[in-house]
């Protein structure tokens, strides 16, 4: 598990209630006291990160520590951003009215389904490709399974639905020139889609459509260079976090292999909440039998993957100085 930390992206998730945004909080704190900058991000929407570091979090970042900076993305300031900047591309050149209409659509997209996940998917593929962030680690508080599996399909995704619409519109040769530089002629996209990157394949377009094949075309470019950043063992890899119950081993058995499925290197995954060899009573006696059992379903199912351990604490996870002394603990966990 030493390794984890030295990469620069490292994904944190498990099933909700098993405590990976402790443990994405306590490993951020462990990086910043070796002396790594670090980012950690929380994407879900009903954030509990700040409440962890017992800080008001936003949505920039706010140094907590010494080499240390928070942040809670927001799905719907995101959506606005993003509805906001397709608004002002659609006045250049929509009638004008047509833009009663059109914003009509745009207040109607704000809550359609898969709007709040494709804006912060983008968000996330920012920060995965931003190599002039301050940061060595970039921590990801989230069920990462979803977004992955996502983030590896939205470029086909995106050619699929780029090469409609521009079929579907094409009125002259020009729009098929677009439509034959937007379709990846190996069926991958690359560092850049032109046969030729010292010429711009654009350059004879009107500029309505020259505008439009741009936008696709950085986006869909934006989506491939995060999946690649992704799919790099030196740069990436994922924690799973669980505990020993029959629902969590389920859950990330599932998750583990979609992810190996698909070449994405998983580091481990962390089990939480162990009841402590020194706690007594008839209670706990009886959790520990059933425990131990799913333990030895764990070993089982994961004994490819370095299995580390925390013991359930005496109370909750609240303040800088708890997630120090979790830090400690992971440290001593191998990370």
């Amino acid at each position: 598990m030493h390794a984890v930390l030295k990469r620069r992206l490292l994904w944190v998730g498990g099933k909700g209630g098993v405590g990976k945004t402790t443990v994405a909080a306590s490993l951020a704190v462990l990086a910043a006291s070796r002396g790594k900058r670090v980012l950690v991000v929380s994407t879900d929407p009903a954030h509990s990160l700040g409440d962890v570091f017992d800080r008001h979090l936003g949505d920039t970042p706010r140094r907590l520590l010494p080499n240390l900076d928070a942040m809670e993305i927001d799905p719907d300031r995101e959506v606005e951003a993003h509805l906001a900047r397709v608004v002002a591309q659609m006045r250049r050149y929509a009638a004008p009215e047509m833009m009663q209409e059109l914003e009509r659509q745009m207040r109607l997209t704000r809550q359609s389904p898969g709007t709040q996940e494709a804006a912060l998917l983008e968000r996330l593929a920012r920060l995965m490709v931003d190599d002039e962030a301050p940061y060595d680690v970039i921590i990801f508080d989230t069920a990462p399974t979803g977004h992955t599996l996502r983030l590896l399909t939205l470029p086909e995704a995106m050619a699929a639905w780029t090469d409609g619409l521009l079929a579907h519109n094409r009125k002259s040769a020009e729009l098929g020139k677009v439509l034959e530089h937007l379709t990846p002629k190996r069926g991958r996209d690359v560092a850049t889609p032109f046969d030729d990157p010292t010429q711009d394949p654009l350059e004879d377009l009107d500029e309505r459509t020259r505008d439009v094949a741009s936008t696709l075309i950085q986006r869909r470019r934006l989506f491939h260079q995060a999946r690649r950043r992704i799919e790099d063992k030196s740069a990436c890899s994922f924690l799973f976090v669980m505990t020993p119950e029959r629902l969590p081993i389920l859950e990330t058995d599932r998750a583990v292999k979609a992810l190996e499925e698909v070449r994405i290197p998983v580091a481990g995954v962390l089990i939480n909440r162990v009841i402590p060899a020194d706690a007594d009573g008839e209670f706990l006696a009886a959790r520990r039998q059933q425990e131990a059992t799913y333990l030895a379903r764990i070993e089982q199912h994961f004994r490819h993957l370095p299995r580390p351990v925390l013991p359930w604490l005496p109370t909750d996870v609240q303040g800088i100085e708890v997630l120090e002394q979790l830090a400690a603990q992971l440290e001593q966990q191998g990370f």
